[in-house]
């Protein structure tokens, strides 16, 4: 398949799906839109479905584009407009070992992340916890992604799993700006 156009980066919480798609922004000389940032007002306010439907509309006009992020209830909309989904499925012990670093960080320096809101060391032991969060769902998104890429909906997408940060260092490397 050629060069990819417009990249979804999916994986668990915690695995790096942003700063991946970071680098491949760059390295492709393409946007990058991080879900996340369009889910979130302001005080951890989630935005309605309709309103982050229109807000992704917007935001994936282009012909050259990365996503990140793993929000189920708009994967139609993204995987429409995807030609590759590239599938951060890492090793438990590395996702844990860096969100407990990414975590804690956030927590001490208050780095303002989308829309005003920034994590706190309250936050890493509590309920709301991306620790915790990672903890519950990382099995569950290990096991659904395999199933959703067999959807009729998936059949157009080249799927690119890497399951180490050296087969996505090779990866994108493979990968040349036009």
């Amino acid at each position: 398949m050629g060069l990819s156009q417009r990249i979804h980066v999916v994986g668990t919480s915690g695995s790096g799906k942003t700063t991946f798609a970071q680098q491949i922004a760059a390295q492709l000389q393409i946007q990058h839109v991080e879900m996340d940032a369009l889910h979130w007002d302001a005080n951890w306010t989630n935005v309605s479905t309709e309103v982050f439907r229109e807000r992704l509309e917007k935001a994936l006009t282009g012909d050259r584009w990365v996503i990140d992020g793993n929000y189920s209830r708009v994967r139609d909309l993204v995987w429409s407009r995807t030609d590759t989904v590239v599938w951060l499925n890492y090793p438990f012990w590395l996702v844990f070992g860096r969100i407990v670093r990414r975590t804690l960080w956030r927590g001490v320096t208050r780095q303002e992340l989308w829309n005003g809101n920034r994590e706190s060391l309250g936050n890493v032991f509590s309920k709301d916890s991306m620790i915790l969060w990672m903890l519950k769902t990382y099995d569950k998104k290990r096991r659904q992604y395999p199933i959703w890429f067999q959807q009729p909906e998936a059949a157009h997408l080249q799927v690119v799993e890497l399951r180490s940060p050296q087969e996505a260092k090779a990866w994108l490397k493979s990968q040349n700006a036009p």
